[in-house]
């Protein structure tokens, strides 16, 4: 048998928050927020005598006339329609074909009939029969692992991404997975865990050697709630922050995902903010309390605030904290959760431009496969039939409870206007440059390397072409970089939130999203019920 395999992360179906279509459809050359993790970590589990391809097609097209014998497919559920055309193509040509990754082991029954072979869940404990049975030609038609023991995860084999280096802004590694809360829209928990295993701290600093010896000088930490266990999070922290601090070619600039409940954690953040961490993800979700309860994400809630320097602290209290430690924020925002009427939308708009958060994802709620809240939906007839997908972040496979389909995306269209309108972008920037404060001048400095790659110097081009858009966002570009010299420890932060800014026009005007360059709709009457 021919020991060799070809490892697929297909394109996204559509731009998204995370994407970086920006680029190209800008005219730069293709290019990525955020490496791919799993096909290095994959390359490093399989046998050593096996033959080992990675594509990354959001940066080349796939090779279809590869000579690997096998093709290794894995990917989100946004990713799901790309997958089975690349899976079709190849099977066509006789290739045998392995899916795994989320979707994979979320929704078996819709992967199974696309694939030769399927494997579902975490692969470390299992990939030595997967490569055992391969090599054999004796393999099952689908292979089921657990959650194991993250010491067996190896240092991912960057040296087969490396290639695409210079179109790369941030590494990625994870230090744990699983999240102890128990949010019922999320599908997280049940893929890994209620339980956070964590890494070895001696693993994670290897891992980071390896980025950093490749070339990388911003890394993600990938994980479901970097956060989760306070305690062991410190304990991380403090040795990245003393391997940061020695890093002969300019520190590295450090981004998560986390919960809001860090923010009653001074010593936590202080600790974060000293290790390089500039910015991170929370998903703040709504500001609408009974929704929070419903839908049991208790860790937003005021009632379990503890231990904090301000009275009853709001959401807007707690963003501060971050702030006030020098980490910029991005939020994750819904709207069409039950307790949600027409005027969630302004409440939302309300609570981003007191925030000062530049970058907020906006969804639709959906109800993925696996999750309580798709149980839950389904008893009640409110999931819609034969809808597999969302198919697009505003888009929902639901019908919300106070209000219609039609409403809701019309809602979240006017939301999305009003948050990216130049003028209110501007403004939330603006309190966003004045907020972030730098209580270590040493972090304060900026992430500097030696050189700069082809990825560095369009995502500067990318954010000096704002002004082009429109003329608002000329006006907007203009008040932030007068402001910024004020505070330069802010230009990290404040670079991320301009290319992602970018990146929003883009996949709002892709996806007719964005009503005019400089539009203001107000609700219409049907979305106002």
């Amino acid at each position: 048998m021919n020991k060799s395999i070809y490892l697929i992360n297909p394109a996204a179906d559509f731009p998204t928050y995370y994407g970086a279509e920006v680029y190209a459809g800008r005219g730069y050359a293709p290019a990525v927020f955020l490496s791919d993790l799993v096909l290095p970590t994959l390359a490093a589990m399989i046998p050593s005598d096996w033959h080992v391809v990675l594509c990354d097609e959001h940066l080349e097209a796939v090779d279809y006339d590869t000579d690997c014998a096998f093709i290794g497919i894995t990917g989100k559920i946004s990713q799901w329609n790309r997958s089975k055309a690349i899976a079709a193509e190849f099977r066509r040509r006789g290739k045998t074909v392995i899916i795994g990754g989320p979707h994979a082991s979320l929704s078996p029954e819709h992967v199974r009939p696309h694939c030769d072979v399927l494997v579902r869940d975490e692969i470390e404990e299992i990939v030595g029969e997967i490569f055992g049975d391969l090599a054999s030609g004796d393999f099952k038609s689908e292979y089921v692992g657990g959650r194991p023991d993250l010491s067996l995860t190896p240092v991912p084999r960057w040296d087969l991404y490396n290639r695409y280096n210079d179109r790369v802004l941030t590494a990625t590694v994870q230090t744990a997975r699983g999240c102890p809360f128990e949010c019922e829209f999320c599908d997280v928990i049940q893929y890994v865990g209620r339980q956070q295993r964590q890494k070895p701290i001696d693993k994670i600093i290897a891992e980071l050697d390896a980025i950093y010896d490749n070339g990388y000088r911003s890394v993600l930490f990938a994980d479901d709630n970097t956060t989760a266990n306070k305690s062991w999070v410190k304990e991380m922290l403090a040795a990245v922050r003393d391997w940061n601090g020695s890093r002969p070619d300019g520190r590295v600039a450090l981004s998560t995902q986390l919960s809001i409940d860090a923010a009653r954690d001074d010593e936590l953040l202080a600790l974060a903010a000293s290790a390089g961490m500039t910015h991170v993800f929370i998903g703040i979700e709504t500001v609408n309390e009974a929704s929070l309860v419903a839908t049991r994400k208790n860790q937003n809630l005021q009632k379990h605030l503890k231990n904090s320097k301000v009275e009853n602290p709001t959401l807007v209290d707690q963003v501060d904290r971050f702030f006030a430690h020098g980490i910029g924020v991005t939020a994750g925002m819904i709207c069409g959760f039950d307790h949600d009427d027409h005027t969630i939308f302004q409440q939302q708009l309300d609570f981003a431009m007191a925030s000062g958060i530049p970058v907020l994802t906006l969804s639709a709620l959906a109800a993925p496969h696996a999750t309580p809240l798709h149980e839950r939906l389904g008893e009640e007839g409110r999931l819609l039939d034969g809808y597999e997908i969302p198919g697009h972040p505003w888009n929902t496979n639901m019908t919300p409870a106070m209000m219609s389909r039609a409403q809701l995306t019309e809602g979240i269209r006017w939301l999305a206007n009003e948050l990216y309108h130049p003028a209110n972008f501007g403004a939330r920037i603006v309190k966003y440059i004045d907020r972030l404060k730098f209580q270590d001048p040493a972090v304060a400095k900026q992430h500097k390397r030696s050189t700069m790659r082809s990825v560095d110097r369009d995502t500067l081009s990318l954010i000096s072409d704002i002004p082009k858009l429109d003329s608002e966002s000329a006006k907007m570009w203009k008040q932030v970089t007068a402001l910024l010299p004020k505070n330069p420890g802010a230009t990290v932060p404040i670079m991320e939130a301009l290319i992602r800014y970018q990146q929003l026009r883009y996949m709002y005007e892709t996806g007719h999203f964005w009503d005019t360059p400089m539009a203001r709709p107000e609700v219409s009457q049907a979305a106002a019920g």
